[in-house]
């Protein structure tokens, strides 16, 4: 069995990468603007202005959501998983399964998993980064897939040494 000197040890991270990054803030933030741009200046009926108008809004507010985000990091544990704002994501006590196939419901580059119990604080979305929805939880979006492999590996020997040594 591994041991380690410090539970906080950092053993991988899961950062976006920028030009990703660059490309899903400009083509989001130029969508919303365009959208508001169209409804002002050749607007259509009401109906359809408010439309463009609410969907140009929520473009920008989900940019905005992104660019705060993939400002932050995954990092792995020998605790389990959180976000570099301390935001804990997953213990690895709670890990039933990780599901890195090429059909699995999961982020582009990422890996999804299934937690025994569901997370106390219910759906978190960080757009880029990661998400969970009650059981699921997804890595990956935004994030260079040679980052997330070694992540996932590192995830998948401390949840077999889990199982091997059960305390």
């Amino acid at each position: 069995m591994i041991q380690f000197e410090d539970e906080n040890e950092v053993l991988a991270t899961v950062a976006a990468s920028a030009g990703r990054r660059f490309l899903g803030l400009v083509s989001l933030g130029l969508l919303g603007v365009l959208l508001i741009y169209i409804a002002l200046v050749r607007p259509p009926e009401l109906v359809w202005q408010m439309f463009l108008i609410a969907v140009g809004g929520a473009s920008l507010w989900i940019a905005d959501a992104m660019r705060r985000a993939t400002a932050s990091r995954v990092e792995l544990t020998p605790k389990g998983l959180r976000d570099a704002d301390g935001t804990v994501i997953a213990a690895i006590e709670d890990i039933q399964s990780m599901d890195r196939g090429f059909f699995a419901f999961k982020p582009s580059n990422g890996f999804l998993l299934k937690l025994h119990s569901g997370a106390g604080d219910g759906r978190i979305w960080r757009p880029g980064l990661w998400w969970r929805m009650g059981r699921r939880i997804g890595i990956g979006g935004m994030t260079p897939g040679n980052q997330t492999k070694f992540m996932s590996d590192v995830l998948a020997t401390l949840m077999a040494q889990r199982e091997k040594n059960p305390e």
